[in-house]
């Protein structure tokens, strides 16, 4: 039978942003300003996304401060770990994204 939850977090991982935040979130924790900045977004839209990931539990946050930092939750989930496993790692995307990132001060 076909299941819909993997259906769901597959259809999620369709939209370029919600795979690259994906992407970036698989080597470290990343604070959402820093996404924001690194994915030339604001605050409340690279939110968004990550809010529809926590839903389906494919990202944890972690609160300090002010700041919410979020990785990956899905060592339960092979299929999403499969996927992740071909996507460029963290320094690739950033150099594919953004030429001279440096993290924000989030603190």
């Amino acid at each position: 039978m076909f299941d819909m939850e993997m259906a769901e977090k597959l259809k999620l991982l369709g939209d370029k942003t919600r795979l690259t935040i994906m992407g970036l979130l698989k080597d470290k924790e990343w604070c959402v300003c820093d996404l924001a900045g690194i994915l030339d977004m604001t605050q409340p839209n690279v939110s968004q996304h990550l809010r529809k990931l926590k839903a389906l539990g494919m990202v944890k946050e972690r609160r300090r401060g002010q700041w919410v930092y979020y990785s990956l939750d899905v060592d339960d989930k092979p299929f999403i770990q499969t996927v992740l496993d071909t996507l460029p790692d963290t320094q690739m995307l950033l150099s594919l994204l953004k030429e001279n990132y440096t993290e924000a001060d989030c603190d």
